[in-house]
């Protein structure tokens, strides 16, 4: 392990390179945001003049044609002709309003797209689908040992390499990422405090999970919860986060579901717990939990989270110097050669999936990529493998 200063000296770089590229993607929203202003309201101006303008000919066309009517209609008065042509302005009057009535809804559904657009900006919708599928050469290290891999070029949002990405997994505690990004979405006071139930440590104790170590009756922060969801992932921080966002275990695991559905994902991932537990029915592939990592990267409380290595949770009376907590995958991976920097990650297992772990890497000349490996003998390989494959993929 290297020196206290050093470690905090090269966490201290981390933190600085990742609030600047947090700084760059929010200068870039912000300019998409305002860009798409201005294009719908030149939009809408444009169409509103036009439509006046139009409107504006209508009616002197219509005048003026009223005009030659009037004096025909004056010579041929008490005729047949003027009748008839009374009958034809008459008529026209109708014509003109449904003609000003299109121009006017066509403005309005043109504003309701500019609308529309704005909107989908502002809430940051993206699309995080992977390419290249089916031509990804195929991952043959003999250095990398997990049963499933793969890597994905997140700036070009396609497959560099895979083992066997579009099979069905378990993704045991991986499935705290989607927990940590719908609780990102919903929570608005990260120094709120929610109170830990004897439900929550009976559950967490009897289906043998990782725990943070909060007591029943012991009431911490939202954000103690947040952290110890993904830096020892706590299955009492996690259930505590869905009983404080949704009130329940049941009704958390639907947003989570939705969530799924909004990235276009429910054809191929669906989950029944809140925690990562083995159920068959709990499954996604190695593609789906790349494109939700790119999802919580692209969130600037998840990247913040699951990017840090230690934390110490907040005081409290069980607990007065808090809980110190760490995420060993990133701990352990910081001094490996991965061409690059791996900023966020984060680790699950259980038997029928083995170890297994996401991650977020920026190589040494800027490129980003995600990193999913399943199925590994034991955790330290799983980081080996996730090395192996930084090693030969990256640039």
């Amino acid at each position: 392990m290297r020196d206290f200063e050093a470690e905090e000296r090269i966490n201290r770089a981390l933190r600085s390179r990742r609030r600047a590229e947090m700084r760059r993607r929010r200068r870039r929203r912000a300019q998409i945001r305002r860009a798409l202003v201005l294009a719908g309201t030149g939009l809408c101006l444009f169409l509103i003049i036009f439509g006046v303008i139009g409107v504006v000919r209508l009616i002197a066309g219509q005048k003026d044609h009223g005009g030659e009517q009037t004096a025909e209609l004056e010579r041929a008065e008490d005729t047949d002709a003027g009748e008839t042509m009374k009958a034809e302005t008459t008529a026209g009057i109708p014509a003109l309003a449904g003609q000003i009535r299109n121009i006017s809804l066509q403005v309005q559904e043109n504003a309701l797209e500019t609308e529309q657009t704005m909107a989908m900006a502002a809430s940051g919708t993206t699309d995080y689908s992977i390419g290249a599928r089916d031509t990804a050469p195929a991952l043959a290290s003999s250095e990398v040992t997990s049963s499933y891999a793969l890597l994905v070029d997140l700036d070009t949002r396609t497959a560099v390499a895979q083992r066997g990405a579009s099979e069905r997994i378990n993704p045991a505690s991986m499935t705290k990422i989607l927990i940590f990004l719908v609780a990102a979405e919903h929570v608005t006071d990260l120094d709120d405090t929610f109170t830990i139930t004897r439900e929550i440590t009976d559950y967490s104790y009897s289906n043998d999970c990782s725990a943070v170590g909060f007591d029943d009756g012991e009431t911490v922060t939202v954000r103690d919860l947040m952290y110890g969801t993904i830096l020892p992932s706590g299955a009492d921080a996690a259930a505590g986060l869905a009983f404080y966002v949704s009130g329940s275990l049941e009704g958390f695991v639907e947003l989570m579901n939705q969530k799924l559905e909004e990235l276009g994902l429910s054809d191929t991932a669906h989950f029944t717990n809140c925690v990562g537990l083995y159920d068959e029915n709990h499954y996604c592939t190695l593609y789906d939990m790349a494109e939700i990592l790119a999802a919580a990267v692209d969130n600037e409380l998840c990247r913040e989270v699951l990017s840090a290595h230690i934390y110490t949770t907040s005081s409290t009376e069980r607990h007065p110097e808090g809980l110190e907590i760490s995420n060993w995958f990133l701990r352990r991976i910081e001094d490996k050669d991965t061409h690059g920097t791996v900023l966020c990650a984060k680790t699950g297992y259980v038997v029928q999936s083995g170890s297994c772990a996401a991650s977020y890497s920026i190589s040494n000349n800027g490129k980003q990529y995600i990193c999913v490996t399943a199925n590994a003998h034991s955790s330290w390989r799983c980081i080996y493998d996730q090395v192996a494959i930084y090693q030969e993929y990256t640039e």
